[in-house]
């Protein structure tokens, strides 16, 4: 697998948190992660994912994912920029690893604040099976984000992480790291993406 540094600088409340500036890009992999799905957890969330995909120089195919938090618009990660339509991007969000774009999707999902020890699915996408999820369970914390132990990976970032029973949306993924023979996915939490999609309409409202 190649893994990519994240090119997000780390600022505010991730700022102290100096394992998350291990985080790496999740595109590409020769093995894809997680398993194959063929339906979500709930009818909500499949209305909401936007499974992501493009081909860059030289010749190389890219997947990720993005999910629709509001009538029309969605999130993403900002290192996934090259697989959107740029007439499509709304904002990025200085100092992190976020994208906010417009959507056909209209979709509006439960959400929930993540527990220690919640037991987790995420979404992502591969070329060899379309549609993949990984479970796993939340280990870690910090004041936007949080770490769940999974085998997910390559082609799950921005991709959507789910209460496994009840299917409430806690977080975007956006990074890994490996330590100690385990594997530590970083997920922004789905409150502070939604704090921040919060900025930018009070910013676009100001002008």
């Amino acid at each position: 697998m190649t893994r990519f540094r994240s090119d997000f600088r780390m600022s505010g409340q991730l700022r102290f948190a100096g394992a998350l500036a291990l985080a790496f890009f999740l595109s590409g992999c020769v093995t894809p992660p997680g398993d194959p799905a063929n339906v979500f957890v709930t009818p909500e969330i499949e209305g909401a994912y936007i499974p992501l995909e493009a081909t860059t120089f030289p010749f190389t195919r890219h997947f990720a994912a993005g999910m629709a938090i509001a009538p029309g618009v969605a999130v993403t990660n900002a290192h996934n920029s090259n697989l959107l339509d740029p007439k499509s991007v709304i904002a990025r969000v200085t100092g992190y690893d976020l994208l906010f774009f417009r959507t056909q999707r209209a979709a509006i999902t439960a959400t929930a604040q993540p527990q220690m020890n919640e037991e987790v699915i995420a979404y992502g996408q591969s070329e060899r099976d379309g549609l993949r999820m990984s479970h796993g369970m939340i280990r870690q914390f910090w004041p936007a984000a949080f770490g769940y132990e999974s085998d997910a990976g390559p082609g799950f970032s921005g991709g959507p992480v789910v209460d496994a029973q009840t299917g409430a949306l806690l977080g975007i993924t956006y990074g890994y790291l490996d330590r100690d023979g385990h594997r530590l996915m970083l997920a922004y939490t789905i409150a502070f993406v939604a704090q921040e999609w919060a900025k930018v309409q009070a910013s676009a409202a100001a002008r």
